[in-house]
């Protein structure tokens, strides 16, 4: 394939580098050996530590060896925040989100073969460490004055709130962690997020103080932005999460489907396994016909498939077509129906009322005399069916798994009625 380097500049992946010619070197060498770290600060992985799984792939792909490091010590204390101290939370429910950060991040790597992948967690060398041994082995060998102009911890020293010594000695354990991976895998290369590169070169500092004839790199990841200004990998109902119960597999499909048509682009490089070919063809189509929104439809289908599977991938797109009148609703399994049905404007009602109060009431329509001319237009449906009479009142038999109405109005206007009592 095409050297390493120059792929992942062609997608936009190479923010920062130690030296960009040494690792070109590196990989032209190799097989090198690599890592990432994953910090267990939540229950799931959400879209921006997708970034840094997917890039372990494209390296592991051409070649590579990656070790995925779940932080069972990091996570227990947690990388300075921009603003605030972070809550520490309690070893057991770190040990339990360490467990399933790696069943998250395992079915996206390659763990068979040459250049199999490893799973690794630093709690494994730290945990038996004393305090003592820490300052002495580890601890003395950073220098304050240079550990202060990191970009998180000047940015905490000039806030109100400071910074602890527990999260001003974040640095020093990933500097650790790559140490130790350096001695036991022969890993030369960290990878990570821009955001933290002051974190990232903790680690190559260290192993050239202690390893003094190492050759180490350090790569960073550029922070993805989004051009309407907003927070990518967030929703107005927040987070992205890879975990299905956090975000369902349709509301992830929807996210890249809703992509802006400036930002698709940028998307289907970083994120999308397709060719430079089939990209710079989909790039073509987003300029030529926009309203067709091929690539993210291929986008929403790639990535959904290769975080949730082919089975959900189906079904949420069963239920994307058949929301907009391209399919039998009634065929949705309740599961599908249900995630699909809580992205749209939705109420509860106890009963059965008229259409055109359910039109008004869940905002479609701004009145009911609104909803009736778009009754009388021909514009209003009920599961995809037209409603035909200004007086019409859906029946119980009409609901979906026995508890749903799918409203719409014109081709595009959705809304979604649940009644919780006959």
């Amino acid at each position: 394939m095409t050297d390493i380097v120059d792929e992942l500049k062609w997608r936009g992946l190479i923010a920062l580098s130690t030296d960009e010619d040494a690792l070109r070197k590196a990989f032209a060498d190799g097989p090198v050996t690599f890592y990432c770290g994953f910090d267990p600060t939540a229950p799931s992985l959400h879209l921006g530590n997708l970034v840094q799984i997917l890039t372990m792939r494209r390296i592991q792909q051409a070649g590579n060896r990656p070790l995925g490091l779940v932080g069972g010590a990091t996570g227990l204390i947690g990388d300075p925040k921009p603003n605030s101290e972070r809550t520490l939370n309690a070893p057991e429910v770190v040990a339990q989100w360490v467990e399933r950060l790696r069943a998250q991040i395992q079915p996206l790597l390659d763990f068979e073969g040459p250049n199999a992948a490893v799973m690794v967690n630093n709690l494994d060398w730290t945990q038996g460490l004393s305090a003592i041994e820490f300052l002495r082995d580890v601890g003395k060998h950073f220098r304050v004055n240079k550990m202060i102009t990191k970009e998180a911890v000047a940015r905490r020293l000039e806030s109100q709130e400071g910074i602890s010594y527990t999260e001003f000695s974040y640095q020093i354990l990933q500097g650790m962690d790559f140490l130790e991976l350096y001695r036991r895998y022969g890993c030369t290369l960290q990878t990570g997020g821009s955001d933290q590169w002051g974190n990232l070169t903790s680690g190559t500092d260290l192993i050239h103080r202690v390893e003094t004839d190492a050759v180490v790199h350090a790569l960073g990841t550029p922070l993805i932005t989004k051009a309407d200004g907003t927070k990518f990998g967030k929703t107005e109902s927040g987070t992205v999460w890879l975990d299905p119960e956090m975000t369902t597999p349709y509301a992830f499909y929807q996210f890249w489907l809703n992509a802006d048509d400036r930002d698709v682009s940028k998307f289907l490089r970083i994120f999308s396994f397709r060719s430079r070919e089939e990209i710079e063809e989909l790039e073509k189509q987003t300029v030529e016909r926009p309203q067709a929104r091929a690539a993210q439809r291929a986008l929403a289908e790639e990535l959904t498939t290769l975080v949730h599977g082919a089975d959900q991938t189906a079904a949420v797109t069963a239920a994307s077509k058949a929301l907009f009148g391209q399919g039998e609703l009634a065929e949705l399994d309740e599961k599908t129906l249900a995630a699909s049905l809580s992205e749209l404007p939705h109420i509860q009602v106890a009963g059965f009322g008229p259409v055109v109060d359910l039109f008004a009431e869940v905002g479609l329509v701004a009145s009911k005399s609104a909803a009736r001319r778009t009754v009388k237009e021909g514009g209003a449906y009920v599961n995809n069916v037209k409603v035909v009479g200004e007086d019409a009142v859906p029946a119980e038999e009409d609901l979906l798994h026995g508890r749903w109405l799918v409203l719409r109005r014109g081709k595009k206007n959705l809304a979604a009625v649940e009644v919780t009592g006959g």
